[in-house]
């Protein structure tokens, strides 16, 4: 029987992009005791995704959310948002400011009262951490 590398490295890329899809998503993933009812739950998570895929990195042609930048994201029971987050580098020359335009994003979702953004550098940032979507923005796919 012959074994097709191509083949088994494609189901292996598939199986991986699935589990970052559901590590994305579990990203957003509240507490079982969440107060919010869980179809609203269910959209804010999802337009929370979609606000932070509006935000660039100014330097990388992919957003802040397929480039694996967003580590958490904490829904409160108040609807306050708190959101784990780290640059490709320490070193980034906007990093004073993505905290700041990720708050703007978020807090223009319908019902989120607050945001609090804070930058973590543990684990640092890697490549793995992209999706497809972004791999193939950087041309890396």
């Amino acid at each position: 029987m012959e074994n097709n590398p191509q083949t088994a490295a494609d189901a292996g890329e598939q199986a991986v992009q699935v589990d970052r899809a559901e590590a994305n998503r579990s990203l957003a993933d509240p507490a079982s005791t969440s107060s919010i009812p869980a179809d609203e739950l269910s959209r804010l998570t999802d337009d929370i995704i979609s606000s932070l895929k509006t935000v660039y990195d100014p330097e990388i042609p992919a957003d802040i959310y397929e480039l694996g930048l967003i580590y958490k994201i904490d829904i409160d029971d108040d609807r306050n948002v708190a959101i784990d987050m780290t640059l490709t580098a320490p070193g980034c020359p906007v990093a004073g400011e993505m905290p700041g335009w990720v708050e703007n994003a978020v807090g223009s979702v319908e019902g989120i009262q607050a945001v609090k953004v804070e930058l973590v550098f543990d684990p640092p940032w890697t490549p793995e951490r992209m999706s497809e979507e972004a791999q193939v923005a950087v041309g890396w796919y």
